[in-house]
């Protein structure tokens, strides 16, 4: 996770942004951008609303595959 910094245009002023960034690598080894969030600043408070996003996407996407797979498995 990383973020990147830059002057934009916003409303006639020009105001600073972040860029957050954040990488995985897949098992095979390829790199993958997991998210991409524009904020005001880096700070804290962002950093973990970024990871509280993360977390709950990952765990929805747990809670869709364990429902698949019991769907399959499992005598209807």
């Amino acid at each position: 996770m990383n973020a990147i910094h830059f002057h934009a245009r916003s409303e006639g002023q020009v105001v600073k942004k972040a860029v957050y960034i954040a990488i995985g690598i897949r098992m095979d080894g390829i790199k993958e951008v997991i998210g991409m969030w524009v904020g005001e600043n880096e700070s804290a408070k962002f950093w973990l609303s970024v990871m509280n996003g993360l977390k709950n996407r990952v765990l929805e996407n747990i809670l869709k595959y364990v429902s698949t797979v019991s769907q399959a498995f499992l005598p209807q």
